[in-house]
């Protein structure tokens, strides 16, 4: 269907009332995707929406029901809940779709729409240009059912109590939390009810940070964006361990008792090399991206495992998990996808499975986390006003030659686009922070100088 100009790695994004994230771009939407799940006569097809806690949430998600009903599609309303949440909920409702308008780990300024199939994957990047035709086409504008054939929208009250008892699901069945104290940080997102019920329901003693949304301060120095935040009042509440979401909750960064930092790598290592033990990792391979540190291939490689790496945004990784049979992947900065139970990253269920572990084996977070050894590595984000192509950058190029030439076999570089920001990120990794920051350094000012 040609290539997308609205949809990126992770739905549309962009500023909230700014193109496309408009009232008008929401209506279209609404109208193309109702027009494409019509099905034959008699069949109302229906739609979940949920959305985080930003203000320019109610102007996408009146415009977006809008859209829906007037071509004939009902509209089910969860209001704010964790995007895995609308995942689940579609599939479990039998929704033709789900439909989550959050910017996720962006500031409140921003906000996005993301689709779920009727199964409750993101879809694919074809179904995405199709849907974008549609939003041009001339047929769908002159789709319009009438009289008792226009949809209607519902909210549904129990949405959170449904996602919760999934939740917990992830938890050992004969296993409580009685007796850990928990820190976790809800970044003012959507998560903000339901994390801090689900942990208190398994009988864990919970400090609550980031719980207080009033629609601008999501994500703002808070949750998994500044887990610093959360380590410290680890240390202060003398907690065993903190966990904190992003503004959509489909990722999780934790600290253990120490008030040290546990990234998505680490927790993948942790949770993948249990599921080895046990026999529950499909092919014993986990699925991460180009940015995960050498340090989990390492770490898994010491008990029979091995990564597999694909390009950066968990839709990515997911798609390849299911192509390739696999159970188990996710992304450094904290998405991490349980096949076998999510269909897309969930945080909470990342939390509650890493604690399964830790009360199955009486361990701390620090002890766990320390199968693996993070090598040095920096990234640096650098703001662009264009995404030139990268290897038409004659500088940049030979900047990265260079500091691959130095590194060898010790390390290695990346340069890419951010898929949802006006930024180009320069990752480097190698044997020590010196030599690494002085590589990404070059690199930038390169990458600088050849975009002017």
């Amino acid at each position: 269907m040609g290539q997308r100009k609205l949809f990126g790695t992770d739905g549309i994004r962009g500023e909230a009332n700014v193109h496309p994230m408009t009232a008008e771009v929401a209506l279209r939407l609404g109208r193309a995707l109702g027009y494409r799940l019509r099905g034959p006569a008699g069949h109302r097809s229906k739609v979940l929406i949920g959305k985080d806690t930003r203000l320019s949430g109610y102007l996408i998600e009146t415009a977006l029901a809008s859209g829906l009903c007037s071509a004939g599609t009902d509209v089910l309303l969860v209001g704010p809940l964790p995007t895995p949440a609308i995942a689940f909920l579609t599939a479990s409702m039998r929704a033709d779709a789900g439909v989550v308008i959050s910017a996720s780990h962006n500031p409140f300024q921003d906000n996005g729409i993301k689709v779920f199939a009727a199964d409750g994957f993101k879809l694919p990047d074809a179904v995405e240009a199709e849907l974008e035709a549609l939003m041009e086409s001339e047929v769908v504008a002159r789709w319009r059912p009438t009289a008792t054939d226009i949809g209607r929208a519902t909210r549904i009250e129990d949405a959170v109590g449904r996602y919760a008892q999934f939740a917990k699901g992830a938890f050992p069945k004969d296993l409580t939390l009685e007796g850990i104290k928990i820190v976790v940080d809800c970044a003012h997102g959507a998560a903000y009810r339901v994390a801090p019920e689900v942990l208190r329901e398994l009988g864990a003693e919970v400090v609550t940070l980031g719980v207080r949304p009033n629609g601008v301060n999501i994500n703002r120095r808070v949750g998994a964006l500044y887990p610093d935040y959360m380590a410290r009042a680890v240390r202060r509440a003398g907690a065993h361990l903190g966990v904190a979401l992003d503004g959509d909750a489909d990722r999780c960064v934790l600290a253990d008792e120490q008030g040290s930092v546990v990234d998505g790598d680490a927790i993948m290592a942790l949770i993948a090399r249990h599921m080895i033990r046990d026999g529950a990792l499909a092919q014993n391979t986990v699925v991460a991206t180009v940015m995960s540190n050498i340090g989990l291939e390492r770490s898994l490689a010491e008990v029979g495992g091995r990564v597999v790496r694909v390009g950066v945004g968990d839709r990515y990784v997911v798609e390849h998990m299911r192509n390739q049979g696999l159970n188990f992947g996710g992304e450094q900065s904290g998405h991490v996808i349980r096949m076998d139970h999510s269909t897309t990253g969930d945080g909470l269920v990342t939390a509650l499975t890493v604690l399964g572990i830790l009360v199955r084996e009486k361990a701390t977070l620090s002890q766990l986390a320390a199968c693996m050894t993070r090598f040095p590595q920096v990234l640096i984000n650098v703001p662009v006003k264009r995404r030139a192509p990268l290897d038409e950058l004659p500088g940049l190029q030979r900047a990265i030659r260079e500091a691959e030439d130095g590194l060898g076999d010790r390390g290695r570089v990346l340069v890419r686009y951010s898929g949802t920001e006006l930024l180009a990120r320069v990752m480097v990794e190698g044997p020590d922070d010196t030599t690494i920051r002085a590589h990404a350094d070059r690199i930038c000012d390169a990458l600088r100088g050849d975009l002017g």
